[in-house]
């Protein structure tokens, strides 16, 4: 705790003015407008960024991924999410995962053992990735505006941005850029790419997502064209 043996530093009601600035991803912007909302409406300073890992930059030394639970169940059939937050503990050392919602729901899911999800948060948090459990969007507000306010202006640390090491691959490449368009993120993107096999072809195709592509519907490929056909302007 950077010299204190106490946590009152941190339980301290006064902001003595000072408030934290934390990046958000711009496709974690566009779809988690409640949580955007809600941080600025606490006094955080909200600045969007297109990052390359992690939904939140909370300072020089942490980061956070943001996945609802339902999400996480999801994506452990997926390995990409532990290369994924193994690699943002790499340029960041106090990494976590948040889970939005409630956990025991997992006893719920038919396609997935308990156990497994269990054995997937034992690996993450034995691996130095601590696992944070909110129950609602109004909790992930007030745990990312308190963490900020104790990495800025408790520990007197400054959200940056680190770039990461390159070792995509042309498919790795290929997924991110389609990935960047709004609303389809990893998993839609790699849907995208093995119904028309180059991003070319999908742009070109943007109309037919919806009857060839599962879960994609018209809000999406008309977000995405309003992206591709609107003229850009500083």
């Amino acid at each position: 705790m950077s010299g204190t043996e106490t946590l009152l530093p941190y339980l301290k009601n006064k902001k003595n003015g000072e408030e934290p600035t934390i990046i958000v991803d711009c496709r974690e912007a566009n779809t988690a407008t409640k949580i955007v909302k809600g941080l600025i409406e606490r006094g955080a300073a909200v600045k969007t960024e297109a990052l390359e890992k992690g939904d939140y930059i909370l300072s020089d030394q942490c980061a956070v991924e943001r996945k609802t639970v339902h999400d996480f169940v999801y994506t452990l059939t997926r390995r990409y999410l532990f290369e994924q937050l193994f690699r943002l503990k790499g340029a960041y050392p106090k990494a976590l995962i948040l889970l939005e919602g409630y956990l025991p729901i997992i006893y719920k899911f038919s396609h997935i053992q308990p156990a497994a999800i269990w054995g997937a948060m034992f690996n993450l948090a034995k691996n130095g990735i601590a696992i944070v459990n909110t129950a609602s969007q109004k909790e992930t507000v007030d745990f990312l505006y308190v963490a900020a306010r104790q990495e800025q202006v408790v520990e007197k640390r400054t959200p940056t941005v680190h770039p990461f090491k390159r070792t995509d691959t042309i498919a790795d490449a290929q997924v991110f850029f389609v990935a960047s368009l709004p609303n389809v993120g990893h998993e839609k993107a790699t849907a995208i790419l093995r119904s028309y096999q180059t991003p070319l072809n999908a742009l070109i195709n943007v109309d037919d997502w919806a009857k060839t592509v599962h879960g994609l519907g018209p809000v999406i490929s008309n977000k995405v064209k309003e992206v591709l056909n609107t003229p850009y302007k500083e």
